[in-house]
């Protein structure tokens, strides 16, 4: 039932009861009226199938209405691969940071924002990563914000063209090798947002012509450090004076990266009706895809990086790098190039217990000083590559003509290895590089490393896997990597073109019990059904792209030496100050906090207040306490207040306090008549013997 607002029910309210366990999470509500009031904060689905039990399946999750309104559900015979699928959706729920009204979200690569970040703590070199995992999610406008950062905002600002932040690249979008037009397009083929990529076009062309300086027209090829490619301490920086920052050479990598977004900035610019446009970057890809021969190494069977300098024979390194997987990821490779992964399997080559490796082991490079300290790209398990090789391989596998080097059991293999990777202590975890031999992360700093979102995981499993491929029209290609002796396995309710996509496969239909064979439901009606896992189109309605509330967090502030608005507290446990409650990232992690906590408090209540500096009309407080089912638990009772005109705080009138009973791990929200309030604050009641955390604390309101 909705709960009003009286200060002697809110104290009456402070009862005990039962807490969650460390690592389990209290359900978000109970009841229709507040389940309704607390889904109105996120995405509608819409219509769709409910073969899944969707509690079991998110039940290990915070805030799980966020993750039951936002990422498709998956069931798989493969119970590692597909705890970590979900696993991998926390991490990117983690990394999601609100900046400010001005910019709004990022995707972050590291919890904690490290000196060479740009603006706000995002970092490019994992963008494409970020955008292509992130392309799943109902509500775009994570994504939508993002865009804009890096090619029109803060992301593609000026930056000091130093030795520390790259010599090279006055801006941060340049700091770090960026497949961006391409990350634009794979996006919009899954939301059927066409419009909002075609409007991104002319940054996309001004992306992709700011990395002119790194030509070299001689060649016809891009240049790269191996440091701004993400690759310090790799073979190919070893081998030059400066194995940190050195080693600038034509690589696969960048090339590649630059071949596929002018390939789709044509293909934009046909869908916005500039021929022009198009054939000009049609132009520039057709010329890419010639000069990138050079990097192909007959002998190896392998793409190479080649030295730019001291180079004069225009040499390649005698050294395999896993980066010579990656022209399969965005169409390069010709299907001439194939026996290039034949390696992927050689004991001598990539394979390992814990791999790929990032160079193959016959290099003298081999783990190189790797156990010194991070980062040495020499030999460790780097989830960044895996993640592209892994796609490489399914484009391999789907799009190319069959080939005898690998096949869809050796997907499968490497899928189930990088999930075996993605653990630490018995527990899905993942931090920047692990022993290929060995069951352990080499690159794991505290309070830094944590839930490290540099990769990707979930899209391999959707779009690889289960053989989810996005299409510009209105069909949808499904080429599951499955083996055929599955029994059983689903994706459902996956946002695409503004529908819901269920896939059911269930060999003889006892698992689902609807119907043997491959099923497939678009906004719950059964439009396709076929007996075996062979690929098929199957045709879609007309993409739809449903209305996004138009809102911003007004209590966000990421630096709050810069001015408003500013949180204060009754009292705060050292290191846990009240601006970690309006930082503008959400997760209920131990290390690295982003909590405001009351450990130690004497006091009976305790208050957090935010002043907003300027009047603020509200209507609504979100609050996220953090829990770890001992001393930190949600509260007995919590309400918020305002500061009245004559300067005494009063409790809001009318509030709804839901769900009645806080929640820790969860949302919880005030609803009132709407209001204007320069100052707010809440007060929290704490149950016995506990004290009180607030991950983050949210006033959001119409954007003007």
């Amino acid at each position: 039932m909705d709960f009003v607002f009286s200060r002697r029910a809110l104290l009456r309210s402070a009862v005990a009861g039962t807490t969650a366990l460390a690592g389990e999470f209290v359900p978000a509500s109970s009841g229709s009226e507040v389940s309704g009031v607390l889904s109105a904060c996120y995405p509608e689905v819409g219509p769709g199938t409910e073969f899944l039990n969707r509690a079991a399946l998110l039940g290990g999750l915070p805030e799980p209405g966020w993750f039951a309104a936002n990422i498709p559900l998956v069931d798989l015979p493969e119970p590692e691969i597909q705890q970590v699928y979900y696993y991998r959706w926390r991490v990117h729920y983690e990394a999601l940071k609100y900046t400010g009204v001005d910019e709004g979200w990022i995707v972050t690569e590291f919890l904690v924002p490290v000196s060479y970040a740009a603006p706000g703590g995002a970092i490019a070199a994992a963008a494409g990563h970020h955008i292509t995992e992130g392309r799943w999610l109902r509500d775009r406008r994570y994504l939508d914000d993002y865009l804009r950062y890096w090619l029109r905002g803060s992301g593609a600002g000026y930056k000091e063209p130093s030795v520390e932040l790259n010599r090279y690249a006055t801006d941060w979008a340049h700091q770090y090798s960026f497949w961006a037009a391409d990350a634009v397009w794979k996006r919009a083929s899954v939301t059927g947002d066409w419009a909002a990529a075609r409007d991104l076009l002319p940054d996309l062309v001004r992306q992709w012509e700011r990395w002119a300086p790194q030509y070299d027209a001689g060649l016809g090829l891009y240049w790269q450090s191996p440091v701004w490619d993400g690759m310090e301490f790799s073979a190919s920086s070893y081998q030059s004076s400066d194995p940190f920052r050195g080693g600038e050479g034509f690589r696969p990598t960048v090339n590649s990266y630059q071949y596929a977004d002018a390939r789709r900035i044509a293909e934009l610019a046909r869908f916005a009706g500039d021929e022009a446009l198009a054939e000009r970057f049609d132009a520039h890809a057709d010329r890419l895809r010639v000069a990138h021969a050079q990097l192909w190494d007959a002998g190896a069977e392998f793409f190479k990086h080649m030295m730019r300098d001291d180079n004069p024979a225009r040499a390649l390194l005698v050294d395999r790098e896993q980066i010579g997987f990656v022209p399969w990821m965005f169409g390069l490779a010709g299907p001439e190039h194939a026996a290039a992964w034949r390696q992927l399997g050689d004991p001598e080559g990539f394979a390992a217990e814990f791999g790929p490796t990032t160079v193959e082991r016959r290099s003298l490079w081999f783990m190189h000083d790797a156990q010194q300290g991070c980062c040495r790209w020499d030999g460790p398990s780097w989830p960044y590559a895996t993640s592209q090789t892994l796609t490489a391989l399914a484009d391999l596998l789907i799009d190319y003509p069959p080939q005898p080097y690998v096949d869809e059991q050796d997907y499968l293999r490497l899928l189930r290895t990088y999930a075996r990777t993605q653990h630490r202590d018995g527990q899905p975890y993942i931090a920047e590089a692990h022993d290929p031999d060995a069951p352990v992360w080499i690159y794991d700093a505290r309070g830094h490393s944590e839930d490290y979102n540099h990769s990707t995981f979930a899209d391999l499993v959707l779009s690889g896997l289960l053989g989810i491929r996005p299409q510009s029209d209105d069909t949808l290609v499904l080429h599951p990597l499955a083996p055929q002796d599955w029994n059983y396995f689903a994706v459902e309710n996956l946002p695409y073109h503004g529908h819901n996509v269920t896939v059911l496969w269930d060999r003889d239909g006892s698992h689902y019990g609807h119907s043997a064979g491959l099923s497939v439901f678009i906004d719950g009606a059964l439009e396709h059904r076929q007996a075996t896992l062979t690929p098929v189109t199957v045709e879609v309605p007309a993409a739809r792209v449903p209305e996004q509330r138009a809102e911003v967090d007004v209590a966000a502030n990421l630096d709050p030496a810069a001015g408003y608005p500013t949180a204060t507290a009754s009292y705060s446990a050292e290191g846990f100050g009240p601006a970690k409650a309006i930082d503008g990232q959400k997760h209920f992690l131990d290390v690295p906090s982003t909590r405001w906590s009351t450990l130690g408090s004497p006091n009976p209540e305790d208050w957090l207040a935010i002043d907003f500096g300027g009047t603020r009309t509200l209507d609504e407080v979100r609050v996220f306490f953090h829990g770890d089912g001992s001393t930190l638990q949600a509260p007995a009772s919590w309400w918020v207040e305002h500061l009245d005109s004559t300067g005494r705080w009063r409790p809001i009138p009318d509030q709804r306090i839901e769900p009645a009973r806080a929640v820790a791990n969860d949302l919880n929200i005030a609803t009132f008549p709407t209001i204007a309030v320069r100052e707010l604050r809440l007060v929290i009641s704490p149950q016995p013997q506990a004290n009180i955390a607030i991950a983050a604390v949210q006033c959001w309101t119409k954007s003007t």
